[in-house]
């Protein structure tokens, strides 16, 4: 018996985006932890830093113009298939993406140039996006 088809409600964060990359042993920056909406992770190769566009020093913006949406959570750690629902439909429609875990859901960084792709994409696929702003 096939499973079940997963569906799920996301949510479009209002802000722009910048994923950085910054040397291994780099200091955490202030402007890093601020925002509504951020992430650090270090590992041996590199510190990544995602903070909205307008916090991140013109210098450091190693890409720029990502659109975030949140997939309505939380989820147990034993359900299958939560990224796989939502990832396939935007490989089949040629979106890359960068995801985000945490403890209770998880995040979808797309390009600004892909968004309307992106949620046309998740929308076919019977997921529910809620934007907060119009898409330009």
């Amino acid at each position: 018996m096939p499973a079940a088809k997963l569906i799920f409600e996301l949510s479009l964060l209002p802000e722009t985006f910048a994923i950085c990359r910054l040397a291994p042993d780099a200091i955490v920056p202030e402007w890093a932890t601020q925002g509504r909406f951020f992430s650090v992770t270090r590992t041996s190769d590199e510190l990544s830093v995602i903070a909205e566009n307008a916090l991140v020093p013109e210098r450091l913006r190693t890409s720029v113009r990502w659109r975030v949406m949140k997939v309505h959570g939380p989820f147990d750690f034993s359900e299958v298939g939560v990224l796989a629902a939502i990832v396939a439909p935007l490989a089949t429609a040629g979106v890359s993406v960068f995801t985000i875990s945490t403890f209770d859901t998880d995040y979808l960084l797309v390009q600004c140039s892909q968004l309307r792709d992106a949620l046309g994409a998740l929308r076919n696929a019977a997921h529910t996006v809620h934007e907060s702003e119009t898409i330009s």
